[in-house]
């Protein structure tokens, strides 16, 4: 599978060299060779989550797209990782953008669960959306910051600490104690409301 042609090849130069060269330069070339390797891991992605080929292969393009400027003023560390997150919120946009929508819930073990949904169940999804968004408000300020930015926004823990200045290991334990603390209260509104 093939949507870009590389005329020369930048031989010798690793991911983190590469990435360097076009936030310095914006050579489309270098963001190709990078970005091909890739493709068949982001079209395998979209086509999990599109469920269909020609709009998983129009994703494939329109992330690349959105890499000629992201990648120009992000920096980014490990570049599949960042670009997996990048491709799978594409994809969930999409999804969102055609009235489904996914939702994460916190299982009794608390593990996510992350489930579509179709427009015919958007009152019941709104109604939990709008639970958890009250929920939200009840966390203290440390828990609810941590979680918005480490769910909500796809912040990693050292993201997170220097956004806020919070210590990682504090970090680390907001957000578990406000993933706890969010299920209990999102527990209690549904409940009272049965």
């Amino acid at each position: 599978m093939k949507f870009i042609k590389n005329k020369s090849g930048h031989t010798g130069l690793n991911e983190a060299e590469m990435l360097a060269e076009y936030k310095r330069s914006g050579d489309l070339e270098t963001l190709g060779m990078l970005y091909e390797k890739y493709m068949p891991l982001l079209f395998g992605l979209c086509l999990k989550y599109l469920k269909n080929e020609e709009q998983s292969k129009d994703a494939v393009m329109q992330i690349f797209e959105q890499l000629i400027t992201k990648l120009r003023v992000h920096e980014v560390n490990n570049f599949k990782s960042w670009l997996y997150t990048l491709a799978r919120n594409h994809c969930l946009m999409e999804l969102r953008s055609a009235n489904k929508h996914e939702f994460v819930s916190i299982d009794e073990y608390g593990v996510e669960k992350r489930e579509l949904s179709h427009h015919e169940d958007s009152e019941s999804n709104e109604f939990q959306l709008n639970n958890m968004s009250k929920c939200m408000t009840t966390l203290p300020e440390e828990q609810r910051i941590s979680v918005d930015l480490f769910y909500l926004q796809q912040k990693c823990y050292k993201e997170v600490a220097e956004l806020t200045g919070y210590d990682v290991n504090k970090v680390k334990s907001y957000i578990q104690n406000g993933k706890r603390n969010l299920k209990i209260c999102m527990e209690k509104q549904k409940s009272g409301n049965e």
